[in-house]
């Protein structure tokens, strides 16, 4: 690695910069245009990215360690060596990611250490890009905010102003070029017509043209279209310079990167680009290496700040870290409309009887999200090759410590019925509320950084201290990156929590690998209840781990091409009729909705369509009854009962009939919904009720047997649920929807 990492730098360190710069991104404008043309150019186009951004990581990292030439020359012959060179080097260092990264005994991830540290090598090497380009505003604005007043001190403008600049870096980044192309053909044909309309040649139209034409703008679109001028950050933005420079290194100011010693000048160092993303050429600033200006450009930024305001450290820790633990309700404000929030929640520690405090707690419905948040940097600038221990110090740091202080919590929630809780006034302890563990069908512990740091945040399950809290509540870690996606995918509190309780049962599954919140969304998006196709798939192979790559892509492609603000992203999809319901409950809001939304969600998409079947076919009888029922078996089964909207529902009647119809099913538990409807359609209201399925016969539930006998009728059976009396094979999806196969569920 470190002889072809010597070829790179001879080559680029003996250069005119720009010239380089100007050819490899000519180049890529070639590969680009014959990606239009056929599938042979568009996979070309396609390997070729990373291969383009692999070379302009080593082009800054050599601008940085280099010194400028005396004479420098272009040879065409070497710059085209580049990206052989550098696929020579990257294939070189996956290569050692795999021999060095066999682990014989336990390490801090168990026996899941050398799996861990494999993927954390090859992320190293191979994976930019951490955050949607489109999203760089949104997130700079927001996560800035905390110390506009001391950006504007410091640089002369605020976080609105520098939000806009990083977005105009990533704008240029992944438009640029083509807006330069779309340029150059208008100018091309505006001389054609401007030749044919004056009788003269092409070539003499141009050379009027040119003369009459604004020589910047046009050299302007030529550099942006053939020389890389769309890294230009100095031209395509209005950062002050003081930024710009806190962030570029200048020629030969870096020493580490190619400095002796293990694995001097690899992929395994730090590429200067994480510390510092800009370059200075001759007095403007580039960000050749447009992913790592997302992916460090934060944290650069902070340092920076920091170095200059020594006196702000207290200040900006106390302002970072009220900005992640409010995040995630600032973030989600829409779908957790209508909850309890408690902001740095106080109590007595169970074991140490000591005050102690979490971050956030979030109370909506049935629905508890404690929330500890963490605001130090998710990701090391130490690479994993030579400092691998400082890797998971990091996540011991901002996984481990949030899982202990949740389970701190969760722990004072078991230890009585019902526990206080408490606020700091004045120096006192003032109680605020009372909260009983009971009354939560869902508690989840999150962890919460600033920004992602995949695959760790995703592995944190495989760590042998991180269980299941009280041995029911797997803890999950995301990042402030991640919500700003969540809350597009997910605009409602039914579907927000019930992608949560998903997401947590994965994290409750050890050896099920989904490399980051992204992936797990798109799975959720695709397969709904994919933890239980995990828990299928784990049951039927071998003990090892399972890996679910490439979820990530209907969430990816949703923020690609111009007008992806004005597409609506993906969402499962459900039937008109089911989307009423949701809508009725969640406007309705009576205890225990959300119980009543998540069991309706369960269903696969064909057992959401059977349910919304079933429900028109009843719902429309509703002019001459004044109620239908109908039971839809699944885990757990649903009971429906559809009442004739003005009219009021036999309550105690409606109990019976679904503890009855769900020991017909065989099931232990029932969730039962009445909904208010018109037979013509439209749902008024929705509510759950509490059911409970008797285990012990006796006098006062004799009459709730007798009728769970009846009901086993197969003749009520197709009244009940679609398809149901028709026996699927036992490899064969189950016919109740829920997309696990039959032996797995009704055929038990």
């Amino acid at each position: 690695m470190q002889e072809l990492a010597k070829q790179l730098y001879d080559i680029v360190s003996t250069m005119p910069p720009k010239d380089l710069l100007g050819y490899i991104y000519g180049q890529r404008a070639v590969r680009a245009m014959f990606a239009m043309e056929d599938a042979d150019g568009a996979a070309l186009w396609s390997q070729s990215i990373g291969s383009d951004q692999f070379v302009l990581e080593y082009f800054h990292a050599i601008l940085a360690a280099s010194p400028p030439p005396d004479e420098p020359v272009f040879d065409e012959e070497k710059a085209a060596a580049l990206h052989d060179i550098g696929d020579k080097l990257r294939s070189k260092a996956m290569t050692y990611a795999i021999a060095s990264s066999e682990v014989l005994d336990e390490g801090v991830f168990g026996r899941k250490t050398g799996d861990v540290e494999f993927r954390a090598k090859t992320g190293w090497v191979l994976l930019r890009g951490h955050r949607y380009q489109v999203l760089e505003e949104e997130f700079y604005a927001y996560v800035l905010q905390p110390h506009d007043d001391l950006l504007r001190e410091v640089y002369g403008v605020g976080s609105a102003e520098i939000a806009a600049g990083f977005q105009a870096i990533s704008n240029a980044s992944r438009e640029g070029q083509g807006i330069a192309f779309e340029m150059l053909a208008r100018k091309v044909d505006e001389t054609q017509e401007f030749a044919e309309a004056n009788g003269l040649s092409f070539e003499s139209a141009t050379d009027s043209f040119l003369q009459n034409s604004d020589t910047n703008e046009l050299a302007f679109v030529m550099d942006d279209a053939m020389r890389g001028g769309i890294c230009n950050v100095s031209r395509h933005t209005k950062l002050p310079e003081a930024l710009l420079s806190d962030l570029a290194f200048r020629r030969g100011e870096e020493t580490e990167f190619f400095a002796e010693g293990e694995l001097s000048g690899t992929p395994y160092r730090t590429l200067p680009a994480r510390k510092k993303p800009l370059i200075e050429l001759e007095g403007q600033y580039y960000a050749v290496d447009p992913c790592f200006t997302r992916d460090s450009g934060y944290r650069a930024l902070l340092h920076c700040l920091r170095e200059r305001r020594r006196d702000y450290k207290k200040q900006f820790d106390d302002r970072q870290r009220d900005l992640t633990e409010n995040a995630f309700h600032d973030l989600l404000k829409a779908q957790l409309d209508g909850a309890q929030v408690l902001r740095e929640v106080y109590y007595r520690d169970t074991k140490t009887r000591q005050w102690v405090e979490n971050d956030t707690l979030i109370m909506l419905d049935d629905v508890l999200i404690l929330v500890e948040a963490k605001s130090g940097a998710a990701a090391t600038v130490a690479s994993p090759a030579l400092d691998f221990a400082r890797h998971t110090r990091s996540v011991q740091d901002l996984v481990v410590k949030a899982y202990e202080q949740c389970a701190r919590f969760f722990e004072y929630l078991a230890s009585a019925n019902e526990v206080p809780l408490f606020k700091l006034e004045d120096g006192r302890h003032v109680e605020v509320m009372r909260v009983r563990r009971a009354d939560y069908r869902l508690a989840l512990p999150i962890g919460l950084t600033v920004e992602s740091f995949s695959p760790f945040s995703a592995m944190c399950k495989e760590l042998p201290g991180v269980q299941p809290l009280l041995g029911h509540h797997p803890f999950i870690s995301m990042s402030i990156d991640d919500l700003f996606v969540l809350k597009r995918f997910l605009p409602t509190m039914g579907e927000l929590a019930h992608y949560l309780e998903v997401r947590q049962a994965i994290a409750g599954m050890r050896d099920a690998m989904l490399f980051d919140e992204l992936d797990h969304l798109g799975a959720y998006i695709q397969k709904n209840r994919f933890d239980m196709t995990i828990a299928e798939q784990r049951a039927q192979k071998r003990p090892g781990l399972m890996i679910w790559d490439g979820m990530s892509e209907v969430v990816d492609s949703h923020f690609a091409g111009e007008d992806w603000d004005r597409r609506p992203p993906p969402r499962q999809h459900m039937p008109d009729e089911i989307a009423a319901l949701l809508d009725a409950l969640a406007s309705s809001r009576m205890p225990n909705w959300l119980a009543a939304d998540s069991a309706v969600r369960n269903y696969g998409f064909d057992g959401r369509e059977n349910l919304a079947n079933t429900m028109t076919r009843f719902r429309r009888t509703l002019d001459t009854h004044e109620s239908r029922y109908f039971h839809m078996p699944g885990r757990p089964g649903l009971f429906a009962w559809l009442q004739r909207a003005g009219t009021e529902p036999n309550l105690a009647r409606m109990r019976d009939k679904a503890a009855a119809s769900a020991m017909a099913m065989g099931e232990k538990e029932v969730v039962a919904l009445v909904a208010w409807a018109h037979y013509g359609g439209g749902y008024v209201r929705a509510m759950h009720v509490v059911v409970s399925v008797p285990t012990a016969r006796t006098a006062e539930n004799e009459h709730v047997y007798l009728d769970a006998q009846r009901l086993r009728d197969p003749n009520r059976l197709i009244a009940l649920t679609p398809n149901v009396n028709t026996r699927p094979g036992r490899n064969e999806p189950c016919w109740c929807g829920s997309g696990t196969k039959f032996k797995r569920c009704h055929g038990r």
